[in-house]
């Protein structure tokens, strides 16, 4: 990769379109960014590793609070390095309630900037993509749902 190609990269900001993505998820098929175009809003939710603290928290938050985001057009999409495999039994365990991505190789972790070359796992970073396709924010560490709630309500 080109130090051009790895700046445009980890230089995501809002207003970008957001980089397309097909992954195989958790509970069933593969999931895409086009699946939702012109129909929801998206909330991509990069986090380090299935059933550790921080990340149990963060997608347990979102699956108690998954209806709130339904009203507001919303589909939360968890995404971690782990295989779908490992989301299965961390849902199970926890009952999860939205899709959880597997990003095995961190390819789609790269494009977002989330996974770089020197560490194994996503650093935890959510965007909330609107029904356009565009970041619209993005969020470093663990974001409180309300007030997540309140920026997508704000959203076209």
């Amino acid at each position: 990769m080109s130090p051009m190609q790895e700046s445009m990269i980890t230089s995501l900001k809002v207003g970008d379109p957001a980089p397309k993505f097909k992954l195989p998820a958790y509970p069933s098929g593969t999931v895409g960014l086009d699946d939702f175009i012109g129909k929801k809003n998206v909330v991509l939710a990069f986090y380090p590793k299935d059933d550790t603290p921080g990340c149990t928290k963060e997608m347990c938050a979102f699956s108690e609070d998954l209806s709130n985001f339904e009203a507001v057009d919303t589909k939360v999409l968890g995404i971690s390095c782990d295989s779908v495999g490992s989301h299965e039994k961390f849902a199970g365990k926890f009952t999860l309630k939205q899709a959880l991505l597997a990003d095995a190789e961190g390819k789609v972790g790269k494009l977002y900037g989330t996974v770089t070359p020197e560490k194994a796992t996503a650093n935890r970073v959510l965007f909330v993509i609107d029904k356009k396709g565009i970041v619209r924010h993005i969020y470093q560490g663990m974001p409180d749902n309300k007030t997540l709630l309140s920026f997508i309500k704000t959203l076209k």
